[in-house]
């Protein structure tokens, strides 16, 4: 089972936060980013946009997963150092409704939770456990069967 790290950005609000049911999982550990605090990547895989796509190959890594809104993304990226190999998921469409008026989100962009689930999913370890609480589960896992990443 894939070792997981969850790094959340001091504004994110649990409430609206797709991961918060998933907290308390023994297999995945929760941190909050805040001044003056980091963390070293090395050895993790660092799901991020713009890497090569995340593969079986890239199993037996810890997985890192930056929760924040996209906007503020630099400011956790900027706690990380080390040596971290960063990968990126297929770019499927969001369930998660998003309305932002401040910046346009990327495609490819997922919902943690979403993200989350795809990168096991993608590393032979699928987890339904992860979607079990998610409002948006049905649509999210019917645009991974269009996109064929689903059986």
């Amino acid at each position: 089972m894939v070792p997981i790290s969850v790094i959340r950005h001091p504004k994110e609000r649990r409430s609206k936060c797709s991961l918060t049911p998933l907290e308390g999982r023994a297999d995945i550990d929760f941190f909050r980013a805040r001044p003056n605090w980091s963390f070293d990547m090395t050895g993790f895989t660092v799901l991020a946009l713009g890497a090569p796509e995340l593969s079986p190959e890239d199993a037996g890594r810890p997985l890192l997963v930056l929760d924040s809104t996209w906007r503020l993304l630099p400011q956790i990226e900027a706690c990380l150092y080390g040596r971290g190999v960063r990968r990126t998921l297929p770019a499927v469409p969001t369930a998660y409704p998003r309305i932002s008026k401040i910046a346009e989100d990327p495609m490819g962009g997922l919902a943690s939770v979403e993200a989350l689930f795809l990168a096991k999913l993608l590393l032979g370890e699928r987890d339904d456990a992860l979607l079990a609480d998610y409002y948006w589960r049905d649509v999210f896992l019917e645009s991974l069967k269009r996109a064929d990443l689903l059986g």
